[in-house]
């Protein structure tokens, strides 16, 4: 959404809601509220699967995982105090970032518990090797840090390329003492997912509002891939501060606040000829 207060305050960055759905293996990238429980059957009918897309948020797997076992609404979050997580210090028992988005075997004895050990663990051995803590250390952030900056990049980004691009992006603000002003963690703080963000949005009081609050929201919010994290380890070279997904496949950066209300204008009016369309 296009403004006429001048930069940093009130500046969009990003128009996306995209959650990845997945069938038959392949993965998506839509503009959705949520997504549908994800069982794939095996190819010798052994045994059940449940797939955990990147991006989702701890509340989508929580869900995801009381139906894939059949439980009560709940069990799974119920279960955290004893599923003894190996997290970080810094998360406080809260496993958001670290439910690694992966493809898990479902059997007769699995349970919430040793469903998200599998994946915390699975997460660990992808973010705590030599290169995430060396990347890490390149920004003066923990690794911990590291994968919050990974699920922002997770959540607003499509394709690997854009990855990278919006990681440059969070360290130019981050080095200029600028607010990071995401749509993303707007919309985790609001538990919503949407394109619509409007400057009441940008005003509530949440730790996770990154329009009004300086430095990463307090905790990550998704869980993100490996390319995710790839692109905070080595970000592409640049000087953008500003982004917008003016259409599908058309995400432009740039350094120039004027330029982004250029590209967000166009943004609004594509979007607003598509909900004209009969």
């Amino acid at each position: 959404m296009q403004t006429n207060t001048p930069p940093p305050k009130r500046t969009r960055l990003t128009r996306r809601g995209r959650v990845a759905l997945v069938a038959t293996g392949a993965v998506v990238a839509v503009t959705a509220v949520a997504a549908p429980l994800m069982i794939l059957q095996s190819a010798e009918g052994g045994g059940a699967f449940l797939v955990i897309p990147e991006g989702w948020r701890a509340g989508q797997i929580y869900t995801a995982v009381d139906k894939a076992l059949r439980l009560p609404p709940g069990s799974t979050k119920k279960s955290l105090a004893k599923a003894r997580l190996q997290l970080p210090g810094e998360a406080q028992g809260n496993p958001e970032g670290y439910l690694f988005p992966a493809t898990y075997p479902i059997d007769e004895e699995a349970t919430p518990q040793s469903l998200l050990r599998y994946m915390v663990n699975t997460a660990n051995k992808r973010f705590s090797g030599v290169a995430v803590a060396a990347g890490a250390q390149r920004h003066a952030m923990s690794g911990y840090q590291a994968v919050t900056v990974a699920s922002i990049v997770q959540s607003e980004a499509a394709t690997p390329a854009d990855m990278r691009k919006v990681a440059r992006v969070v360290f130019n603000r981050l080095e200029r003492g600028m607010p990071l002003q995401m749509d993303s963690t707007l919309n985790y703080a609001m538990k919503r997912f949407t394109l619509n963000t409007t400057i009441a949005d940008t005003n509530i009081d949440s730790l996770y509002n990154s329009y009004q609050r300086m430095g990463l929201p307090p905790t990550p919010i998704a869980n993100p891939g490996e390319e995710a994290m790839r692109a905070v380890l080595n970000p592409t070279p640049g000087d953008w501060l500003y982004f917008v997904t003016v259409k599908p496949g058309d995400t432009r950066f740039t350094g120039s606040y004027e330029e982004q209300q250029r590209n967000v204008s166009e943004f609004n009016r594509l979007r607003g000829s598509a909900s004209l369309s009969p």
